[in-house]
């Protein structure tokens, strides 16, 4: 799956576009390094994202092209 439809789907960000905008502006990064939005996210992928005061770092548990509201969180797990 394209790295800003992952985005979106996990709800990690709130739209496509907004996932889209951050990619081209490098502030998404892929296992340390900055990734295009159509990068293809893989199981075990650590992804960075820089859009507020202070980065967040998540890994990607499953990767899934339709989930329910309630279920977006088991997608990922927050990395420290």
């Amino acid at each position: 799956m394209r790295l800003d439809k992952y985005l979106k789907v996990s709800r990690l960000i709130k739209r496509r576009t907004v996932a889209n905008e951050a990619c081209d502006a490098g502030r998404i990064l892929v296992n340390g390094k900055p990734a295009r939005a159509s990068y293809e996210v893989k199981e075990g992928d650590i992804l960075t994202i820089g859009l507020g005061a202070k980065p967040l770092t998540v890994k990607v548990l499953s990767v899934v092209e339709h989930v329910r509201k309630d279920d977006a969180g088991a997608l990922y797990i927050a990395v420290e």
